[in-house]
């Protein structure tokens, strides 16, 4: 372990996480916390800014905001580029939403002044009126914004200088790679604006232990399969210890159904169609559960890879991946977005800070499509409220308790929140890497913490080293 006093600069930290348990509340509602995040957090780590799914044809492009920055991430016959969304002239901001700028490339609104996809300026109206110095090539140029890709996506940051993305991903992109994540497709993509600060709407996911409370649907089964509480607790398994295994399956499967119907992306259609008609054909079910779900499930991963393979979607061995690979229930990629994988298909978020008690928040239902089938391009939803009664059931009981939540923290006596070490550590984990943003600590041991963070939900406390 690494003393604190080896990092002074913590210290100036305002309400930092000193005791790993104990997160202060002011972090998720202090301006100036908010502008440290927004001055030093943001400008240096790496955001999810599209879908390249958004972007197929050369041209396309997209527009990514967080906090004032506008970035217009497009596709060039060189491969993927960005640039900061500003006319080199006075400053307008060239592009909004998403479009192809191959056959007249983006102009601004003001002058016309216009650029192409490789970020070079193909007119300036009125040229004679102008310095020569002031319009060198090179200085008119957009200004590049860092871009790479993995999974399917963009990502950008603002600093030149940071570490690579794949150096900040540790071993979750070999977890979602195992699983072909980046040829996942769009199904549907949700976006709402939530009374929340940011923090608080990406800790909601990242355990498991307010499933019982805030999904009781869902709790039935996940305490049969886990019973990560103990045997002994009180929080026993619902089944009871005379359940048959009939039993199970029919709580298993019910399962399935609800996640199909509240979450969409984690379980297809098509997946609960198979669960059904094994759980109806299996008749010898072995006496034991635990013998029991492994039939049942050996053979609805066996199916669901047949199945994928005969309608050509991209397909893998889920049970040879899950020996070797064995994924998360919900896999962090550090900041703000993460997925939830479960058989082929996944569903993904990303969470955006508005101001310090609201945020932007997005759900996409991801999953395989034959490979030959045309797709539309996914155009970003309009931003809704919290409680639109459209949304899928598990995310509209997640997005009730967090305005509760935010209201809560502002209570008189209300310090600091407690976490479990075992199992709510990755909260505490991530809070502790912002405070080494905040810090201005070294980028590749930031890189490296990151790096840690994104170890899937339910994770302990970690020695970041720091």
């Amino acid at each position: 372990m690494v003393a604190e006093q080896d990092f002074p600069v913590l210290d100036t930290v305002p309400f930092r996480v000193t005791e790993p348990t104990r997160i202060p509340v002011q972090r998720y509602y202090d301006p100036e916390f908010f502008r440290l995040e927004n001055e030093r957090f943001w400008p240096h780590v790496w955001q999810m800014a599209c879908r390249l799914e958004e972007i197929p044809e050369v041209g396309d492009w997209v527009e990514y905001e967080n906090l004032g920055q506008s970035v217009i991430v497009v596709r060039t016959n060189d491969g993927i580029k960005a640039y900061h969304n500003a006319c080199r002239h006075r400053g307008v901001k060239l592009a909004n939403g998403a479009g192809n700028c191959t056959a007249r490339g983006f102009s601004c609104p003001f002058h016309g002044w216009r650029w192409n996809m490789e970020g070079e300026n193909t007119f300036v109206f009125g040229r004679q009126i102008f310095r020569e110095e002031d319009l060198a090539a090179d200085d008119i140029k957009l200004v590049k914004c860092r871009v790479e890709t993995w999974g399917g996506c963009a990502f950008v940051n603002f600093d030149d200088n940071a570490p690579p993305l794949l150096d900040t991903l540790g071993d979750a992109t070999t977890r979602l790679d195992s699983r072909r994540k980046g040829e996942l497709k769009v199904d549907w993509w949700y976006s709402a604006v939530l009374p929340t600060n940011w923090k608080l709407a990406m800790e909601a996911f990242m355990e498991s232990y307010h499933v019982m409370a805030t999904h009781p649907q869902l709790h039935a089964v996940t305490t049969a399969e886990r019973r990560q509480y103990g045997a002994d607790a009180p929080d026993r398994p619902p089944l009871g210890p005379t359940a048959s295994s009939r039993e199970y399956l029919d709580i298993a499967v019910e399962h399935m159904v609800k996640l199909q119907e509240g979450m969409g992306g984690m379980i297809t259609p098509w997946e609960v169609e198979i669960a059904k008609k094994i759980h109806a054909e299996m008749d010898d079910i072995p006496d034991d559960i635990q013998a029991a779900s492994g039939a049942f499930y050996g053979r609805l991963w066996r199916e669901i890879e047949a199945h994928a393979k005969a309608t050509g979607r991209p397909s893998f061995d889920l049970i040879e991946t899950a020996k070797t690979v064995p994924f998360k229930a919900v896999e962090y990629i550090f900041p703000n977005y993460f997925l939830l994988p479960m058989y082929s298909g996944m569903s993904s978020y990303r969470v955006r800070p508005l101001t310090e008690e609201t945020c932007l928040f997005e759900i996409w239902s991801l999953a395989f499509y034959p490979e030959d089938e045309e797709r539309p391009i996914p155009v970003a939803p309009t931003p809704t409220s919290h409680d639109d009664p459209g949304y899928p059931e598990i995310p509209k009981q997640d997005y009730s308790n967090l305005p509760l939540q935010q209201k809560g923290l502002h209570a008189k006596g209300f310090e600091y929140m407690r976490l479990s070490p075992q199992i709510e550590g990755m909260i505490s984990n991530y809070q502790r890497v912002i405070d080494g943003f905040l810090g201005g600590l070294d980028p590749e041991r930031l890189a490296r913490a990151s790096s840690q963070t994104c170890s899937g939900f339910d994770a302990p406390l970690f020695d970041l080293g720091f």
